[in-house]
């Protein structure tokens, strides 16, 4: 077995393939559970159309997101589990910003795999009244978005996607932080309304 020089040092080749193993099965590891591993529709993607259950102040309703875009752009966020920590939050924070979003002509909608009895309270409990969340219980949407979380791909990732009245996706943002999504979002509708 012949010898690598790495710098001053000499080391036998069984050695540093054992230490780039090391280092590498970590960084490898990172990059495949980090957010960019994430897949997700691309900016420009037309959006898949869909029809599915929805509540908003804890009545149903057919959300059908083809209706939705002729009022305006909307705004699409997945989210793993009502009633979590982390989804509560991000949802009292996109209530907080619905107003926002309206005086834009936008629309939020909310999705998870949850069924639609749990969506009913959670769009009055944590959504405050202000916006729609619709139910996927099957994850035919969460899959048809690319928002399938990695450990569990019957749930949602958090991933939120901003969609153009002409059905394209105008900007996507993945992350683990809820009140990043309201915040990137907004913008995002505020660079493409303009308003």
């Amino acid at each position: 077995m012949s010898d690598i020089r790495c710098g001053d040092s000499i080391h036998p080749r069984a050695s540093l393939g054992h230490r780039c193993a090391r280092v590498a099965a970590p960084l490898l590891a990172a990059l495949l559970l980090s957010p960019l591993a994430q897949a997700a529709l691309k900016v420009g993607d037309s959006a898949p159309r869909f029809t599915t259950p929805a509540a908003v102040a804890g009545k149903a309703f057919d959300f059908d997101m083809a209706a939705t875009l002729k009022k305006g752009p909307v705004v699409l966020y997945f989210f793993p589990k009502a009633f979590t920590q982390g989804c509560t939050m991000e949802a009292h924070a996109f209530a907080e910003a619905t107003p926002r979003f309206a005086a834009m002509g936008a629309t939020v909608v909310g999705m998870s795999h949850d069924d639609i009895d749990t969506l009913k309270r959670f769009s009055t409990e944590a959504c405050r009244d202000q916006f729609a969340v619709a139910s996927d219980p099957q994850a035919q949407t969460i899959r048809a978005y690319d928002a399938s979380a990695a450990a569990d791909p019957q749930r949602a990732d958090r991933i939120s996607y901003v969609i153009g009245q002409d059905g394209k996706v105008r900007f996507v943002h993945i992350g683990s932080d809820p009140d990043e999504h309201v915040r990137q979002t907004e913008a995002a509708v505020k660079r493409l309304t303009g308003k």
